[in-house]
């Protein structure tokens, strides 16, 4: 199906499941570019009736409470990337012959729409690290004075950058896998993974399935496919991957940079991959103390954000000048407070084990609050590995017997408090108890290594009742 001219889409027939962040500018988009839309979706409550009354105004047709059956006449459709693919909407699609785009795949194919030329894309996925990653880039792009733009699964919608009037150098794309698994034909000017753990298997189906769309993203890359070092998993995507002729595999570590790679070296940042004779030369581009935290995962993001930076010609200096005007967004590794020579950060985000074991890794001695939904997750290698850095445990949430019971085989000398609760005001009393457990020089780390649903909105709200609970104490409390 054509999409470059806004001709092809005149009286095409197109089916958008899924109302919400994605699928309303969708269905608004190819209803201005002449293509008749069908909106399905499976709900049907107060919220999706006012979305519906609003499409429907436009004269978008919306099918409330069915996103299981086919329309009639449909041609294309464009999912949501929630959408799991064993639905029964996707099997009839499949049994059709009618293909399905996600919203990333539209944005690419609606790219130079206007005649412009289309901003290449620089991309990002990585089971932890994405947005900072993505953002680190977008800065140090500004930086070296491009226009540009963090988007994707992140910041500004890729529909309204692809398609709106500020015309883009190149664009810092954060891609989740549900959103790779939709874009088919996307073909990125460079692209990371940045590290692989299992994670969302009840939608992919599989850890296979889930490494096989994240690697996805490196399909067709012009210049250069950017790999971890430390995480085999992503280098044999590369590997595998159909690349255009030249592009090259580019490795990011924590150690010193071989060939090709981009590592550190005395504290330095060191590229020697973009440089004249990388046997010998070695590039300088920023200090370890540039990185805002330098804890180990964040430098490791720095170095996928600065190779990629770096694949699309862009000089030392800005690397550094963007590293350093770099702000990470809350519940990252923030640091709230010292109380009583004790250091609280709050790393909320970190709602899986992977993502938590790289918070536990930043930090020599630490009280651990954790807990929340597993999302059917172990905790045995997170205690494992982290073990000797433990001081003490606070387990909080719906799901905490599975933390307790791996901190008893695997870390049976830390003391553990268990909160039998799971109401928010749980959250004061972990501090409190956390508090008891720490010595000075100690760190008291959230890092629940587990969804928030449980007992708060989302992971922000979390991390803001540790905050709060956290200038309790300062105060006194």
């Amino acid at each position: 199906m054509g999409s470059r001219q806004v001709t092809d889409w005149q009286g095409k027939n197109v089916t958008v499941a899924g109302l919400g962040v994605s699928g309303i500018p969708a269905a608004k988009v190819l209803h201005g570019l002449g293509a008749k839309v069908t909106v399905v979706n499976d709900g049907d409550d107060a919220r999706a009736r006012e979305q519906a009354a609003e499409l429907e105004a436009l004269g978008v047709t919306v099918r409330l409470g069915d996103g299981a059956t086919l329309p009639e006449g449909t041609e294309l459709i464009v999912t949501a990337p929630g959408w799991k693919p064993d639905k029964p909407l996707f099997t009839a699609a499949a049994e059709a012959g009618v293909p399905v785009w996600g919203d990333v795949e539209l944005a690419w194919r609606l790219r130079g729409l206007d005649g412009r030329e289309a901003a290449p894309w620089l991309c990002v996925t990585g089971t932890n690290g994405k947005t900072t990653t993505t953002q680190m880039l977008a800065s140090i792009l500004e930086a070296a004075g491009l226009r540009t733009a963090a988007v994707g699964n992140i910041g500004v919608s890729l529909l309204d950058a692809v398609l709106g009037e500020e015309p883009y150098d190149v664009l810092a794309v954060e891609l989740s896998s549900y959103q790779l698994h939709w874009a088919p034909s996307l073909r990125a000017h460079s692209a990371t993974v940045l590290n692989l753990a299992p994670d969302h298997l009840d939608w992919h189906g599989s850890m296979e399935a889930y490494a096989r769309d994240k690697g996805r993203i490196y399909e067709g890359n012009r210049v250069a496919c950017v790999y971890n070092v430390a995480d085999k998993a992503t280098e044999d995507l590369v590997r595998e991957a159909d690349v255009e002729e030249g592009c090259r595999a580019i490795g990011f570590t924590l150690g010193a940079p071989g060939p090709s790679q981009l590592g550190v070296v005395d504290g330095i940042l060191v590229d020697r991959a973009f440089v004249e004779n990388r046997q010998k030369n070695a590039q300088e581009l920023a200090e370890v103390s540039d990185v805002n935290p330098p804890a180990p995962h964040n430098i490791a993001n720095a170095l996928a954000a600065a190779a990629l930076a770096r694949a699309f010609g862009v000089p030392p200096q800005a690397v550094r000048d963007g590293l350093r005007a770099f702000t990470p967004d809350a519940h990252r590794i923030a640091h709230v407070a010292d109380v009583d020579g004790v250091a609280y950060i709050d790393d909320s985000k970190a709602t899986n084990t992977h993502a938590a074991e790289a918070s536990l890794a930043a930090y020599e001695s630490i009280v651990w609050i954790a807990g929340g939904l597993a999302k059917g997750a172990t905790f045995d290698e997170l205690v494992a590995k982290s073990a000797k850095r433990l001081r003490g445990a606070v387990l909080i949430g719906a799901d905490r017997a599975l933390i307790r019971e791996a901190l008893a085989r695997h870390a049976p000398e830390v003391p553990v408090v268990d909160l039998d609760r799971t109401d928010t005001g749980a959250m004061l009393a972990a501090v409190q108890e956390a508090r008891r457990l720490a010595g000075e020089g100690d760190t008291v780390l959230l890092a629940p290594a587990c969804a928030s649903m449980d007992m708060f909105v989302n992971y922000n709200q979390r991390g803001d009742a540790f905050a709060q609970a956290v200038r309790e104490l300062g105060a006194g409390a």
